[in-house]
């Protein structure tokens, strides 16, 4: 056990040495996401009825890139993202009432990629996301309800949510991605006055979203995606 630790040790200190003495491509890269998003749900016992929430807008980000050569590489950024999910039966009284919920979060995601940088590699993982705004939605059989909640940095939610990611990036800029969030999308001890009482609407109501999303990459620095990967390709 104490040999493979050693070649462990040895074999890191090797890897950040060749990283260390690689000549480093930086690059900035930006881009959008279509997001299909779903939730791993326990309301006080209700069955969920757990439904595709699909967002297209507005999703940005933004990667800073340092190649390590043509098969490893580290980014991180910053993003904007629309992330939530919706949840068909949330009242153990009547399964007709529905409920959407999201929130726009302001991320910062740090990871790797391994592959062929320029074409084909995957990546993954971790981002922090700060909620900053909240909308929550109510439909009764189908019929939108008159008592939509939307505000900015509520405690409905947490400060912030930890997440991980994992994915496979194609040629010229488009990417699978899969996300995970660790922290409950409610903040279960927030409270709140209803007809003079205090209420506490998401306690024992925990959702952890997860989400599949196609992404793409439209600007490497201030130039097209696709023609300046056609250039380096060519450099190889």
């Amino acid at each position: 056990m104490n040999k493979i630790k050693i070649l462990l040790v040895v074999g890191m200190f090797a890897f950040m040495a060749n990283i260390a003495n690689a000549q480093v491509r930086t690059y900035a890269t930006t881009g959008g996401e279509i997001i299909f998003s779903f939730a791993d749900i326990d309301n006080n016992d209700i069955n969920p009825d757990n439904i595709i929430r699909f967002s297209p807008v507005f999703n940005l980000q933004v990667f800073g890139n340092f190649d390590f050569g043509k098969n490893f590489g580290l980014l991180a950024g910053g993003s904007i993202r629309n992330v939530g999910f919706i949840n068909g039966n949330t009242d153990p009284d009547n399964s007709g009432i529905k409920k959407k919920y999201r929130t726009y979060n302001l991320g910062i995601p740090v990871g790797f990629k391994v592959g062929d940088v320029n074409k084909f590699f995957f990546f993954g993982g971790y981002e922090i996301e700060f909620p900053f705004h909240y909308k929550e939605k109510t439909f009764v059989n189908g019929v939108k309800q008159d008592n939509k909640i939307s505000t900015w940095f509520t405690s409905r939610v947490p400060t912030f949510y930890n997440s991980v990611f994992a994915g496979i990036q194609f040629p010229y800029g488009l990417n699978l991605k899969f996300k995970y969030y660790f922290t409950n999308f409610f903040n279960e001890g927030f409270t709140e006055t209803v007809n003079g009482e205090d209420v506490m609407p998401y306690q024992g109501y925990k959702a952890n979203v997860f989400y599949f999303s196609l992404s793409f990459a439209l600007f490497q620095n201030n130039h097209v995606y696709y023609k300046e990967q056609q250039k380096v390709s060519r450099t190889y």
